[in-house]
């Protein structure tokens, strides 16, 4: 019996269903910075852990929180201020829970699990430039670039600076950034190699 028209028709748009699906898979799975959750909204509001972090400078003599075990367990002395918003503390690409599980355990935060580089020892009185709060890996629009406008968007990092407020940083900027905030970390008394190992190459 041959096959209607209509039915090889239908094969092959099946076929090409198919196929679409596969493809827009293998794109979905080697782009993961693409759609990983900032896809569908601000997962990591780098805005409210900077607000937090200008609230704890208000109520400690204008100084940002500093723990000598490093800057992910300093940021977790922010957990009054964000109310439990653990994906704020860390930058897209990387998983909250391990906040979480911090404020619950007292466990220590290694920081290579920390989505974003916190600056410690610094204070208000500081360059009100100098970056604060920095993204580790650069992302398509960053946190604040959601939907399908991240398939075109450019790769930036979301910086916070010790003034207050966001900077969105393109990558292809990011060296010049880097350099200039490690000159500011070294002109307020931060030693050179503090200074740049804070800026070397971030990844996860």
């Amino acid at each position: 019996m041959s096959v209607s028209v209509s039915m090889r028709h239908s094969i092959k748009v099946l076929l090409a269903l198919a196929v679409t699906g596969v493809l827009c898979a293998i794109y979905v799975r080697t782009h993961p910075l693409v759609f990983n959750e900032s896809f569908a909204g601000h997962a990591h509001c780098i805005a409210g852990t900077g607000l937090s972090l200008l609230t704890y400078a208000e109520d400690n003599g204008g100084r940002f929180p500093f723990n000598t075990n490093g800057y992910g367990d300093a940021l977790l002395l922010l957990t009054n201020e964000m109310a439990n918003f653990w994906a704020g503390f860390t930058g897209p690409g990387y998983d909250g829970k391990v906040f979480a599980e911090a404020a619950r355990t007292g466990r220590h935060i290694p920081e290579d699990a920390c989505g974003r580089v916190y600056v410690q020892g610094l204070s208000r009185t500081n360059d009100p430039e100098i970056a604060l709060l920095f993204d580790k890996l650069p992302t398509p629009g960053g946190d604040h670039c959601g939907g399908l406008a991240r398939l075109r968007a450019p790769l930036v990092r979301e910086v916070w600076i010790v003034g207050g407020g966001t900077k969105v940083i393109r990558e292809t900027d990011w060296p010049e950034f880097a350099r200039r905030q490690v000159q500011l970390l070294i002109k307020a008394g931060m030693p050179q190699k503090e200074a740049e190992g804070l800026y070397a190459t971030q990844s996860k």
